[in-house]
C-alpha cells in the first residue's frame, strides 16, 4: 500500500525536486522579464529624468539666488508639474499647467491673507483649486498635484517676504519649463515616423490579404484585411496628435524649426494616407463579393492576385520612405517609391487584368483613386498622380 507522506501524494523525492525545479524556473524567468522590463524604462527614461531635474533645480536656484526667496519649493514643484513627465510636452500643455499651479498657490495665498491659516481655509482652498485644476486640465494626477500644492500654501509657514512670493516662485517654475520645453524638445519626427511605419505595415498586410483571397478563392482573408483596415483609425487619430504636438514645437522653438518643412509634408503625407485607406476599405469589401460570387475566372483571379502582391510591394516602399529621417534622402527614397506605385498604376485596366464581369470591372475602377492617393502621399500633385494611370477605350 502507498502513503501519502510530505514529499507529494506518491511520496516520490523525484517528482518533489521536480516541481521545486519547475517553480524556481518559473521565478527566474519572470524575475528576468521585470529586469528587463525594468531596465528598458530606465533607459527610455534617461532624458526626461534628466530635463526634469534641470527644470527644478534651475527653477530652485533662480528663486533663490536671483530674486533672493527663501526655500523656493512651489518653484521646484511648479517645474517639475508643468514640465510632466509625458512623451510629448506640448507648448500650450505646459503654458496651462504652468498657469493652472501659478493660480491655485495664487487662490491659496490670497484666502490665507483673508481668512487666515486655519482648517476651514484649508479646506476652502483644496476645494476651489480642485476646480481650477479640473477646468484647465481633465487629468486626475494633474488636479491631484494642483490640489496638493493648494493645501500645502495653507499648511506650510508663510515665507519671511509675505505670501505672494510663492505665487512668483510658481511662475518661475513654469516659465522655466517653458523655456526648456522650447529650446531642448524631443525628436519631432520619431512618432510620426512610428505611426507611419504601423500604418503602412497594416495597409501592406491588407493589399496581401486581398491577394490571398483572390489567389485561394478564400474571400475569409479579405474579411481579415478588411478588419485590420478598419482599426487603422485609431492609428490615424494618433498620428494627427502627435503631428500637431510636433508642428507646435517646431513653430516656437528656435532649435526645431528646420523640421517644419519635413512635418509639413508629413500632414499632406498623411491626409492623403487617410484618403486611400478609405478607398482600401471599400475595395476589401468588393474582393469579398467578387470571391464569394466568382465574379472571376481562374485567370483573371491570378491577374489581379498578381497585381495586389505589386501594390503591396510598392506600398511597403512608400512605407519605408516615410520614415527616412533627412529631407534629402527621404525625397530620394519617396521617388523610388513613387516608380514603384506609378507601375502598379499603370496596369489599372480592366482588360488588362482580366476583370470582364461588371462587379470585377469595379474593383479595379475604385483601384484608380486608391493608387491616385498614394501616389499623392508621395508628394506629387493630383494632375502627376492622374498621368499614371492608364487610358480607358
Amino acid at each position: 500500500m502507498t502513503t501519502s507522506g510530505p514529499l507529494g501524494a506518491s511520496g516520490d523525492p523525484h517528482e518533489h525536486d521536480g516541481r521545486a525545479r519547475s517553480r524556481w524556473a518559473q521565478l527566474t524567468r519572470f524575475g528576468r522579464r521585470r529586469v528587463r522590463s525594468g531596465a528598458s524604462r530606465a533607459r527610455s527614461a534617461l532624458v526626461p529624468a534628466a530635463t526634469s531635474a534641470i527644470a527644478a533645480v534651475g527653477a530652485y536656484v533662480f528663486a533663490e539666488q536671483v530674486l533672493g526667496h527663501h526655500q523656493p519649493i512651489f518653484a521646484a514643484t511648479a517645474a517639475l508639474i508643468a514640465l510632466g513627465f509625458g512623451r510629448d510636452p506640448r507648448v500650450r500643455k505646459v503654458v496651462e499647467i504652468a498657469v493652472g499651479c501659478t493660480l491655485g498657490i495664487l487662490i491659496g495665498d490670497l484666502m490665507l491673507t483673508l481668512l487666515g491659516a486655519n482648517w476651514a481655509t484649508a479646506l476652502l482652498v483644496v476645494f476651489v483649486s480642485t476646480i481650477v485644476a479640473r477646468f484647465l486640465d481633465s487629468g486626475v494626477i494633474f488636479t491631484t498635484q494642483m490640489s496638493l500644492q493648494s493645501v500645502l500654501v495653507v499648511l506650510l509657514p508663510l515665507p519671511a517676504n509675505g505670501p505672494f512670493d510663492r505665487s512668483i516662485d510658481a511662475t518661475v517654475g513654469g516659465v522655466i519649463a517653458l523655456v526648456i520645453t522650447l529650446l531642448f524638445p524631443k525628436n519631432l519626427q520619431r512618432e510620426p515616423a512610428e505611426g507611419l511605419r504601423r500604418l503602412y505595415s497594416t495597409i501592406t498586410e491588407v493589399l496581401r490579404d486581398c491577394s490571398m483571397a483572390l489567389r485561394t478563392h478564400e474571400s475569409r482573408h479579405a474579411w481579415m484585411g478588411l478588419v485590420s483596415c478598419r482599426g487603422t483609425q485609431s492609428i490615424l487619430d494618433d498620428l494627427r496628435k502627435d503631428l500637431k504636438s510636433a508642428v507646435e514645437l517646431a513653430t516656437y522653438s528656435p532649435t526645431k524649426r528646420a523640421s517644419r518643412q519635413i512635418l509639413d509634408e508629413t500632414q499632406d503625407t498623411v491626409e492623403m494616407t487617410d484618403l486611400a485607406v478609405r478607398s482600401l476599405r471599400i475595395v476589401a469589401r468588393r474582393v469579398i463579393t467578387v470571391v464569394d460570387q466568382a465574379m472571376l475566372d481562374e485567370d483573371g483571379m491570378e491577374r489581379l492576385a498578381d497585381w495586389f502582391d505589386e501594390a503591396a510591394d510598392a506600398v511597403a516602399i512608400l512605407g519605408r520612405s516615410l520614415s527616412e529621417p533627412g529631407v534629402p534622402g527621404r525625397h530620394r527614397s519617396l521617388s523610388v517609391a513613387r516608380d514603384a506605385l506609378g507601375s502598379a498604376t499603370a496596369q489599372l485596366d480592366p482588360a488588362q487584368l482580366g476583370a470582364n464581369t461588371l462587379h470585377s470591372e469595379a474593383l479595379v475602377m475604385l483601384l484608380r483613386p486608391m493608387m491616385v492617393d498614394f501616389l499623392e502621399a508621395t508628394g506629387i500633385t493630383h494632375d502627376e498622380a492622374v498621368s499614371y494611370l492608364p487610358h480607358l477605350s
